[in-house]
């Protein structure tokens, strides 16, 4: 059976971007979805802004992730993506390793991906996750962030969905139908309610 294509456009280190990161790949096991893992880096979005200090390392160990990422989309590497999202997630949400351009080299080198660790301070990667930031940007924006996700062929992109903690079992399966419903209705754009208290993860993967 043929898989149908979600793209998911994320930064790394975004708590948020990891819960709904959490979600579809349940939702992708479930419902036979093929992830497209695509850069969208928080770094690039706020260049030139004054990022409080302690947001800096956490942007910089996600822009550094996404170098790596970009390594592996180059070499057709997909499903690594994946799995170096995930360690590097377990790492920096739950194990609370100092973030820094290392977090992501050295989550890279955990899940046997040391062929490409070096790349996360290979700067030349860089124009190529601005430009994958920037096509994120392009089909949900403008003013959202990380994640933005097109949930199949012909389907708008949106950012989020938002969820603390990811939905599971049913209830994720639920949103994920209401999604891909909502992404097919032309003039659709925005369903919010305000966040109340900071981020809840679900159990570490």
């Amino acid at each position: 059976m043929a898989h149908e294509n979600v793209r998911f456009y994320f930064d790394p280190a975004c708590p948020w971007t990891w819960n709904v990161s959490r979600w579809l790949v349940e939702v992708a096991g479930a419902r036979g979805l093929a992830v497209e893992w695509r850069p969208l880096s928080l770094s690039v979005l706020h260049a030139g802004e004054n990022i409080p200090e302690q947001f800096r390392g956490a942007m910089e160990a996600g822009h550094a992730a996404l170098r790596i990422v970009t390594a592996l989309q180059a070499a057709g590497r997909n499903d690594a993506i994946g799995d170096l999202y995930t360690e590097f997630g377990r790492r920096m949400f739950y194990d609370h390793e100092h973030a820094s351009a290392m977090l992501a080299a050295t989550a890279a080198e955990a899940v046997g991906l040391g062929d490409v660790a070096s790349a996360a301070s290979d700067t030349s990667y860089d124009a190529a996750v601005e430009a994958s930031t920037r096509e994120g940007m392009d089909l949900a924006g403008p003013d959202v962030g990380s994640p933005v996700i097109v949930p199949g062929e012909g389907a708008q992109a949106f950012h989020g969905p938002i969820v603390s903690p990811p939905p599971t079992g049913d209830d994720a399966l639920r949103l994920w139908d209401a999604l891909a419903a909502l992404a097919k209705i032309p003039g659709f754009y925005e369903i919010k309610r305000g966040r109340r208290g900071g981020t809840r993860f679900g159990p570490r993967p």
